[in-house]
Order: structure tokens, then C-alpha cells, then sequence
């Protein structure tokens, strides 16, 4: 279980509030206009928090402190990247997507690490994909046998600094490429993993749960 802030209760931040409330996790959900907030079902038990999304102390009254994951998903490009680097460069939450209705704007932001949905290929199901490890694990690509998946796997920040040859020692797997500042690269043998990476990575299917916990802790001490 854990806790996720959406700042935007339109159609979209409703489905995302229901789909994470309905998978046991704690959700609060932020807007403008507390007249957004009927769009949520009866008996929703999530935090409905009035304000600006950007605002430090309605993001503090959202929970954002503990939160595992922020998502803006507002009407507005410009609050979605502002909240969104609120939410990651002041309170450090490890997981953040915001959504842009202009394609150019969301290839700048990538270059700048933010992680974005363009509007023109947006459901829920890609922010989930974003902010919940089970979901990047759901793969991207299948092979035909449906043996193998390439998925966006998470990395403990701990692994900071590790050679990419490490990493796919311990796990596993074959990483095959990474998307560094927006931009896909192929790792070489003296690739590190960075700070802001998302790595893409060939594994097993039956293997996706097994490969998301040993990487979601510290890297094997050095015997």
C-alpha cells in the first residue's frame, strides 16, 4: 500500500483516484473548483483536497510528504509541469508524470527529466504505467512466444552510480536501452546508471515480480 496525490479531478484524475483506491492504496486528490470532486463515486474514502495544485501548503494538506507517486492531469500544461516539479524538487517524490496537451512542450519537459503524457495519446492506463512498478512490468513488447517482455523497470535510488553490467548480473536481465534527459541511448560497457534514467529492460515473464523486488532494494553488498 501506498500513498498517491492527483492534482486534477477531471474524467481522467477521477479514474486514476478510483483505479488506485480500488488497488489499496491511499489516495488525495487535488482541484480548483471543489464542485471537480462530484465526479467521484459515493463512498470514495480518498483525501478531496480544494486548492492550487502548485501551492506547497495545499500539497502539504494532499500528503505529498509521504507520497509515493504525484500526477497532474489538470487542464492546464503550465500547472501540470509546475506542480509536478514542486512535488519532485521540493518534497522529492520518487515517481511523477504530468500531462501535456502540447506535443512540443512534452519533448522539452522530457529533456528536462519530468516524465509526460502527450494529450493526443493519453488514457489513465499510461500515467498507472508511470507511477506503479506492477504496471511498467506489464511490458511494453511481448515477444510472439509471450515468453519475454521489454518493460520500464524501477531501480532503488541506491543503485545511483552502479554499472548497468552490475545490474543486469543481479537481476537477471538485459537492459536494452535507457532514456536519459528525454532522449533513448544504448548503454556500452561502462554505462552507469544516473539519476533521472528510465530503464528499459528484456526479461522474463514469469520472472517480472521476482525482478521488481530485488531491484526495488540496495544493491548486494560486496563480499
Amino acid at each position: 500500500m501506498a500513498h498517491f496525490v492527483i492534482m486534477g479531478c477531471g474524467r481522467v484524475g477521477a479514474t486514476l483516484a478510483h483505479t488506485l483506491e480500488d488497488a489499496g492504496h491511499s489516495v488525495a486528490i487535488i482541484d480548483q473548483d471543489d464542485r471537480a470532486f462530484r465526479r467521484l463515486r459515493t463512498g470514495f474514502s480518498g483525501r478531496k483536497v480544494t486548492g492550487v495544485g502548485f501551492d506547497r501548503e495545499t500539497l502539504k494538506q494532499a500528503g505529498v510528504s509521504e507520497a509515493y507517486a504525484f500526477a497532474a492531469v489538470s487542464s492546464g500544461d503550465n500547472s501540470n509541469i509546475l506542480a509536478t516539479r514542486v512535488a519532485r524538487e521540493t518534497f522529492h517524490v520518487p515517481h511523477v508524470v504530468a500531462r501535456i496537451y502540447d506535443p512540443g512542450r512534452a519533448e522539452i519537459y522530457q529533456r528536462l527529466g519530468i516524465p509526460t503524457v502527450a494529450a493526443v495519446r493519453w488514457s489513465a492506463d499510461q500515467v498507472l504505467r508511470r507511477i506503479l512498478p506492477e504496471q511498467h512490468l506489464a511490458g511494453d513488447f511481448r515477444e510472439p512466444s509471450g515468453r519475454l517482455v521489454l518493460a520500464e523497470i524501477d531501480l532503488d535510488p541506491s543503485w545511483i552510480g552502479h554499472s548497468i553490467a552490475e545490474i543486469e548480473k543481479v537481476a537477471g536481465i538485459r537492459i536494452a536501452y535507457l532514456t536519459r534527459f528525454g532522449e533513448g541511448m544504448l548503454p556500452g560497457a561502462g554505462t552507469s546508471y544516473q539519476e533521472g534514467d528510465t530503464v528499459h529492460a528484456m526479461l522474463r515473464v514469469d520472472r517480472s515480480a521476482e525482478v521488481g523486488h530485488i531491484l526495488a532494494k540496495e544493491p548486494p553488498k560486496e563480499q
